[in-house]
């Protein structure tokens, strides 16, 4: 059965705090105001408030001394504007022709200004590609998403080869540089060495030898098998 529309008077704002309450619940199970302050760089304070409202109109759930998470509503408007902001990006990649590492910010000032119906073209235009450029799922119209859990590089022993999927997308210097080293979409990857105590890793990317350090491998998933 199709799940009702959530309402469409929804702010920019309101949104913004979904999205990321979606996200940090991805990771943490729930979200705690520093989490949410964090992401959306501001004071928790303010956060504070916000998530009073929310709660307040049905999106979110209290829960005490832990954090916040999505009621089925809440889960349903952060998914559509997930939907949004990863389209977007796709068609910016896939009909503009922009690199990986510019869609991002782009998406983010474009995804409260289009409709469900311009974003359902688009999705159409582009032959209805289930995944964004920086490899993140692409929910449904009917707000269905792969969240199927996925292993970095620096989760891989040595001898351990995957593919990349996803990359964050956060950092547009960090895109560019994966660019540079062949850390893209689809490639294969293999761990040959890892240095102790936080050193580099050894990896074959394709039949090119690299080195990252760790905070680098835990930004690109991978799929094994």
């Amino acid at each position: 059965m199709t799940a009702a529309r959530p309402p469409r008077d929804v702010t920019a704002p309101v949104e913004d705090y979904l999205k990321v309450i979606y996200e940090i619940e991805r990771r943490s199970d729930v979200a705690t105001t520093n989490d949410i302050a964090q992401r959306l760089a501001i004071a928790p304070a303010s956060v504070s408030g916000m998530v009073r409202r929310l709660a307040d109109q049905g999106l979110l759930e209290h829960e005490p001394y832990r954090g916040v998470r999505l009621t089925g509503m809440g889960r349903r408007l952060a998914l559509r504007t997930l939907r949004r902001h990863r389209v977007i990006e796709a068609y910016l990649t896939l009909a503009l022709g922009y690199p990986w590492d510019l869609v991002h910010d782009e998406a983010e000032r474009l995804e409260h200004a289009a409709s469900d119906a311009l974003i359902d073209r688009m999705a159409a235009a582009i032959g209805e590609p289930e995944t964004d450029p920086h490899g993140a799922p692409i929910p449904t119209r009917e707000g269905e998403i792969d969240e199927r859990t996925l292993f970095s590089i620096l989760d891989l022993a040595p001898g351990e080869r995957g593919r990349v999927v996803r990359v964050s997308d956060d950092d547009a210097a960090m895109l560019r540089y994966l660019g540079e080293l062949g850390l893209t979409i689809g490639v294969e990857v293999t761990v040959q060495s890892r240095e102790p105590y936080g050193g580099p890793i050894a990896l074959r990317v394709g039949q090119v030898q690299r080195q990252i350090g760790p905070a680098l491998a835990a930004a690109v998933l991978v799929e094994t098998g």
